[in-house]
Order: structure tokens, then C-alpha cells, then sequence
């Protein structure tokens, strides 16, 4: 078998084959560290002194962080080089997205930009739109925006009711309509803007700030991120040039569901470099914190919550950067932005699971951080507090967890009635198997753990399709539910395989977060088969359940302990 045929390479692939390797930080060559350095120090000595004064209304400030991050270079890392960029491979904007993740709302203000608002023109926009605009989205001169959701339609983006209809010259599409929630929409020049021409045909058009009927909302007033500008945007009458259509009209969707694949993995990077941030922050604290005379990060239930944040992150992180690396190799050689976008699109699983993950690990550990501090982690003078309110926003950005769950069995099995992926062939072989089992012990337990969450994720959408038919989608709990077993076992065999390449405590997280992975995942299984058998096939299916679950039971308390000291050690992420 070739190398590019490999089924674990393919997305949605290591469900039915084991990956030989997975793509780390360890694999980091020099320019990638050394962009990773300089996005750190921007964000240190930078950001963090102004965002006290950003998180109290003095937004503009933002607009000078972004030109010292365009003259950086890091607004224009995925910009094509003969437009001002420097067309790096998405690793890069993914470690500048985890560096500059604990900046709270100026996170935000960067992310929105160089993704959501710079991508569409980089993929779709013509030689033209991006000769005019994408020099000064890379500098840092302008600051870009994307107008999809409305008042009435969030997650269905595709109800948008904003309209765009063709000037009698056939010059002009004149636009009317609201968006809502915009991020940079205070001070952002250039708006990705989608509308239904003539009602029908979802588009994108390209909108400068200054266009005649342009207008914008107040500030919200939000619960966390305030050091981002998120406003209501009106079109009233708006006159848009026909050549700034972006893309094809009645294309809008393309645009806008591949692009908010990047915005998921990124998310999932921001996340997992806010985690890493929340845990230093409460490591440090629980060091010196002094409760019955003496550290509270000696008592046991303060290192079981560093212990666990840790392990979490550790596989997050495992998760973002497999990721990413299976998107960079795919993209290897591929010219133009279909060929691009395909690479992308191939892992949209992934890109939703680390969206998902990641965000979830951010709100533990922030949740956690929190209570390590106390009453004083409920304080603004800590910034452990801002961090938590931070985080909540991160499991609505980018398309909410609940849709995400959804999609990640929806498109595995979109893609096995497609023929893309042979699962409904290996859903026939488990129920074989299930019927069959063998007791023979495993040569490597670790191993046959990670194969049997698989299993057990492929058994509860395996039933759920033969039952539900193309109803299937109407069973958001059973969908759910597969969805964190994939999760998890996504998550666990990344762990594991970085795990047993650096060893030590690496290991140790790894061999915890598999074995809490599979806890997790019998109860989720079963508490949805009863939905999907009855009499003697559910105690069947529930029976091969807890034997796909079953682990060896070891001291959790003393591998716990082990991270926790690595934790402390380190005052913060032991890797």
C-alpha cells in the first residue's frame, strides 16, 4: 500500500486503522518555534500591559496592537507571498493562535482577522479584490470583519434573511439587512458580508467601512472577551460593486463552511494555549497559598485538580497538533484554493472534534483554576478570573458544541454512504465479532483500549443508522453521544501515541486519560442503547458495551500524584 492511500491519513480514516505516527510539538522545526517566540513576546510585553485599558472600553488600542502584529508578520502568515504574505504551511498560524490565546479579547480581535475575515479573500477572492485588499489585511492597516449571523439565524446560517438585488445597470448590488455579533465590527474596514440574492442565492460580497448605508450597533455588553469590539452591523440600501462579489453568487455557502473548518482547529490550538496559561497561573498560586500551615498544593485534592487539568490539555494538545500536521502533509504540493480547500475539507471531523475538545478542556481547567484560588479566584485583581469568563465564549464561536456533535457522526456516515470510508463494512464485521467474542489477552492492552472505543463508537452509529434510516439525524442524544466516544478516542490515541514517544510523565497522562476515556465512554453508551435495541439484543449490545469499557484497575490516586508533582515542578504544563 502506498503512502498516500494509507486509511489512517484519510479523514475520518483512523476510526477502522491504526495511525504508525502522529505529527507533534516535538516535530517543530526552527521557524516554527522561532514565530512561536515572537508571537509569546508580542503578546508579554505588548498586549498584556494595555488590557486592563482594553477591557474597560479603550478598543482603538486595538488597532495599534494590530499594525505591530502586521510589521511582525504574524497577520500575514497565511497570505499568499505575491499579496504581502508569507505563505507558511497552517502549523504557524496555528502556534501564533495558542501563543496569543491568554490575551483575552485582543485574541479574539486576531483571530477574526487573519481567519474568518482574511480566508474567504485568500480563497475565493479574485486576482483583483486581493491585490486591493489583502497587502493591507497582512500589514496591519486594515482590519478585516465576517458578517454571517443574524438576529434570526445562528446556527441555521443558511435562513439568513439579508438581501441582495442587482441595480437596474446591472453596476451595484444593493444590500439590506442586520448582522449580529460581529467581531471587530468597531473599527474593522473591510466586512465579508453574506446575503440571499434576490432572496435566494446565499453569497458573499466584500464591504468597505466607508459605503454609504453602512451602520453599526453599540458595543454588546458581553459576560467575558471585552477586550474585543462586538457590534451589530446594518445595510440600509447598501451599494456594493458587482466586482466585489466574492466568489460565485449562490456560492456563499462554499466559503462559508470551509472557513469555519480553519476557524475550529484554531479554536481548538487557542483553547488548549488558554488551558496552558490557567494552569501556570493556579500551579503557581497553589505554591504559595498557605492554608493549615502549609502549601495547599500539597493536599491531595488540590493536585488531583492540577493533575487532571494537565492530562486533559496534554491530550488536547495531542489532538490540535495531529491535526494540523495531517492538514499541512495533504496540502503539500496543492496549488489554487479548490485544491487548498479540499485539503482542509478532508478533515473537517477532526477540525470539529479539536473545536469541541478543546474548548471543554478550557472551560474545566479555567472552572478548576477558579475554585484552586478560592475566594480570591472570584476577584478581578486575579487573572485567573478574566480567564474564566473568557473561556465561555470559546463552545459558541465556531459553530456551537451541540452542532459540532452533530456533525461529527453525521459527515462519518455521509462519507460511508458516499463509499469514501468503509464503515458500514466494518460496523458488519464488529456485530460478527460481538457475537463471537474472543477472551484472549490483548499483547498490548493500552492499544486494544484505543481500538475497542472505536469499536464501541462504530456499534452505537452502526445501530443508530440501521434503525433510524435517514431519520438518523433526528436522534441529536444517540448522535451526541457517538460523537464523545469519537472524542475521547480520537483524543486517547493521540495521547498515546505521543505518550510513548517521549515517555515519563507524558506516558503517565496518557495511560490516565485512556483509562478515564473508557469510564466515560461505557456510560455514554450505555445510556443511549436502550434507544437503540430492546429484549435480548439490548443485553447483547449492553454486554459488549461493558466489555469493550472493561480496563484494568490500577492506583489512579498515585498516577495523579505523579502528574501533579511534574505540574509543580514546572509551575505549570509539565511538557
Amino acid at each position: 500500500m502506498t503512502e498516500e492511500k494509507k486509511l489512517w491519513k484519510k479523514g475520518g480514516g483512523w476510526l477502522l486503522e491504526a495511525p504508525e505516527a502522529i505529527y507533534a510539538p516535538e516535530d517543530f522545526d526552527e521557524t516554527v518555534r522561532e514565530i512561536a517566540r515572537t508571537a509569546r513576546t508580542f503578546a508579554e510585553r505588548e498586549v498584556l500591559p494595555l488590557l486592563e485599558r482594553m477591557e474597560h472600553g479603550e478598543l482603538e488600542l486595538n488597532l495599534d496592537l494590530m499594525r505591530k502584529a502586521g510589521e511582525l508578520g504574524l497577520l500575514a502568515v497565511e497570505i499568499p507571498e505575491e499579496y504581502g504574505g508569507l505563505d507558511l504551511p497552517k502549523v504557524v498560524s496555528t502556534v501564533i493562535a495558542e501563543e496569543l490565546s491568554g490575551t483575552g479579547g485582543f485574541s479574539v480581535t486576531y483571530g477574526a482577522h487573519t481567519s474568518i475575515g482574511t480566508l474567504p479573500l485568500v480563497y475565493f477572492g479574485t486576482p483583483e479584490q486581493k491585490a486591493k485588499y489583502l497587502p493591507k489585511l497582512a500589514s496591519g492597516e486594515w482590519v478585516a470583519a465576517y458578517c454571517l449571523t443574524e438576529p434570526g439565524s445562528g446556527s441555521d446560517a443558511l435562513a439568513a434573511k439579508t438581501r441582495a438585488v442587482l441595480s437596474e445597470d446591472g453596476k451595484y448590488y444593493i444590500l439590506n439587512g442586520t448582522k449580529m455579533w460581529i467581531s471587530n465590527a468597531g473599527f474593522a474596514q473591510l466586512f465579508t458580508v453574506f446575503a440571499k440574492v434576490d432572496g435566494q442565492h446565499f453569497t458573499a460580497f466584500l464591504v468597505e467601512r466607508n459605503t454609504p448605508g453602512l451602520s453599526f450597533g453599540a458595543e454588546e455588553r458581553k459576560m467575558g472577551i471585552k477586550a474585543s469590539s462586538t457590534r451589530q452591523v446594518f445595510l440600509e440600501d447598501v451599494k456594493v460593486p458587482v466586482e466585489n462579489v466574492l466568489g460565485e453568487v449562490g456560492k456563499g455557502h462554499k466559503i462559508a463552511f470551509n472557513v469555519l473548518n480553519v476557524g475550529r482547529y484554531k479554536l481548538g490550538a487557542g483553547a488548549i494555549g488558554g488551558s496552558k496559561r490557567a494552569l501556570e497561573m493556579s500551579a503557581k498560586y497553589a505554591k504559595g497559598r498557605v492554608q493549615f500551615g502549609r502549601p495547599i498544593a500539597s493536599f491531595g485534592l488540590i493536585q488531583e485538580k492540577l493533575a487532571e487539568m494537565a492530562i486533559r490539555i496534554y491530550a488536547g494538545e495531542s489532538a490540535v497538533y495531529r491535526t494540523v500536521g495531517l492538514i499541512d502533509e495533504a496540502l503539500v504540493g496543492k496549488e489554487g484554493a479548490e485544491a487548498v480547500l479540499a485539503g482542509i475539507e478532508e478533515y473537517a471531523v477532526e477540525a470539529s472534534i479539536i473545536k469541541v475538545l478543546g474548548s471543554e478542556v478550557l472551560d474545566y481547567v479555567v472552572d478548576e483554576g477558579a475554585q484552586i484560588h478560592g475566594g480570591y479566584g472570584y476577584s478581578a485583581d486575579y487573572p485567573i478570573e478574566r480567564a474564566y469568563r473568557d473561556a465561555r465564549i470559546n463552545r459558541i464561536f465556531e459553530g456551537t458544541n451541540e452542532i459540532n456533535r452533530l456533525l461529527i457522526p453525521g459527515m462519518l456516515l455521509r462519507r460511508a454512504l458516499k463509499g469514501q470510508l468503509p464503515l458500514f463494512q466494518a460496523a458488519q464485521r464488529l456485530q460478527k465479532e460481538l457475537l463471537e467474542p474472543s477472551f484472549e489477552e490483548p499483547e498490548d492492552p493500552e492499544a486494544s483500549y484505543v481500538q475497542n472505543l472505536k469499536k464501541l463508537a462504530l456499534m452505537v452509529m452502526g445501530l443508530a443508522a440501521l434503525k433510524f434510516g435517514d431519520k438518523v439525524e433526528e436522534e441529536q442524544e444517540v448522535l451526541a453521544a457517538a460523537a464523545d466516544i469519537l472524542i475521547d478516542a480520537y483524543a486517547a490515541e493521540s495521547a498515546l501515541l505521543r505518550g510513548r514517544r517521549l515517555g515519563g510523565v507524558a506516558g503517565t497522562m496518557a495511560r490516565l486519560y485512556l483509562l478515564q476515556a473508557l469510564d466515560r465512554a461505557q456510560a455514554r453508551a450505555v445510556g443511549v442503547l436502550p434507544r437503540l435495541a430492546e429484549g435480548d439484543d439490548l443485553r447483547l449490545v449492553l454486554s459488549a458495551a461493558r466489555r469493550l469499557t472493561k480496563r484494568e484497575a490500577l492506583d489512579l490516586v498515585a498516577l495523579r500524584r505523579e502528574v501533579a508533582q511534574a505540574v509543580l515542578e514546572k509551575e505549570g504544563y509539565p511538557l
